[in-house]
C-alpha cells in the first residue's frame, strides 16, 4: 500500500516560533486493507520525529479509511482526503463532497493531483472550481501543480505550472489555508527526481508568480512543497533549498526512511 505524506518546513520566509516547520504529507493512494492501514498508522504513531513547531505531518488514506486513520492516528499528525467534488452534494454518484469531509472532521484535502489531471481529464478550470468550493466549506487545500516530461523537454515547464497556479489563485482569499505542491509528473513513482537546482528553480518561479499576481506577503508566507521520488537519500539536500518548504511523499512513506524524511525538517529549523 502506498501512503502519501506532505511535509512543510520553515525557512527564511518564516518565523519558526509562529509557523509550523516541515510539512510532510503521506498518501496511501488507492491501495490497502484495514490491517495494512493499522500497521502503517502504528509505525507513524511510534516514530520519533521533531515537534510540531518544526514539522507538520499530514496523512492521506483512501476515503474508506479516513475515519479509521483519524481515530487511530497520534494527535500531533493530521489527516487529509485525496480529493473532493467541486460542488455541494447531489446526483454525483461515486463522488465525495467537501461537506462530507468536514462532517468527518477531516481538515485537509488534496486537489489537482497529476493522476486526476492526466487520467481523469481534470482541467485547470475544474481544479480551480474544486479549490474554491473546498475552501468555501472550511477545508484546507494542498493544491498540486506540475509538468510532464514532454512539457519539460519542450521548455514549457514554467508556462504549465504558472497556468495551473493562476487557475486556483483567483479563488483564494486566505492563503494560510493553502499549500502549493510542485510535483513534476516525470518524477512521480519513477525513481527519477528533480535535482535540488531544478526544484528550487520552479519553486522560485512559483513564489515570484505569487509576489507579482497576489501580494509580496502571500509570496513570503505560502508554503510550497516538492513531490516526486523523495527518499531518505535526497531529502536533506532538497530540504536545504531556500524555497522548498516541505515534501509530498508517496512510495518512500512505506519504508523506514520516511522517518529520515520527516527529520529533514531540522535542516531548516537549525539554519
Amino acid at each position: 500500500m502506498e501512503l502519501r505524506v506532505a511535509c512543510l518546513f520553515s525557512d527564511c520566509f518564516f518565523d519558526i516560533s509562529e509557523s509550523p516547520g516541515l510539512w510532510l504529507f503521506y498518501g496511501f493512494r488507492n491501495n490497502g486493507t484495514v490491517e495494512q492501514v493499522k500497521k502503517i498508522v502504528t509505525v507513524l504513531n511510534e516514530a520519533e520525529v521533531p515537534p510540531e513547531e518544526v514539522v507538520d505531518v499530514v496523512v492521506s488514506p483512501p476515503f474508506v479509511f479516513l475515519s479509521l486513520v483519524k481515530s487511530l492516528l497520534r494527535s500531533d499528525f493530521q489527516v487529509a482526503a485525496q480529493n473532493c467534488w467541486a460542488r455541494k452534494g447531489g446526483a454525483f454518484t461515486g463522488e465525495v463532497s467537501a461537506e462530507m469531509l468536514v462532517n468527518l472532521g477531516i481538515p485537509w484535502v488534496i486537489l489537482g493531483h497529476s493522476e486526476r489531471r492526466l487520467l481523469l481529464g481534470e482541467t485547470n478550470e475544474f481544479v480551480g472550481d474544486k479549490v474554491a468550493y473546498a475552501l468555501s466549506q472550511g477545508l484546507k487545500v494542498i493544491a498540486c501543480v506540475g509538468e510532464t516530461l514532454e512539457q519539460r523537454e519542450s521548455g514549457s515547464t514554467m508556462d504549465i505550472v504558472a497556468a495551473q497556479t493562476k487557475a486556483i489563485a483567483g479563488w483564494i482569499s486566505d492563503w494560510n489555508n493553502v499549500v502549493l505542491a510542485y510535483e513534476p509528473v516525470w518524477a512521480i513513482g519513477t525513481g527519477k527526481v528533480a535535482t535540488p537546482t531544478q526544484a528550487q528553480e520552479v519553486h522560485t518561479a512559483l513564489r515570484k508568480l505569487l509576489h507579482d499576481n497576489v501580494s509580496p506577503e502571500v509570496a513570503a508566507s505560502t508554503r510550497i512543497i516538492y513531490g516526486g521520488s523523495v527518499n531518505g537519500a535526497n531529502c536533506k539536500e532538497l530540504a536545504a533549498q531556500p524555497d522548498v518548504d516541505g515534501f509530498l511523499v508517496g512510495g518512500a512513506s512505506l519504508k523506514p526512511e520516511f522517518v529520515d524524511i520527516i527529520k529533514s525538517a531540522t535542516v531548516k529549523s537549525s539554519a
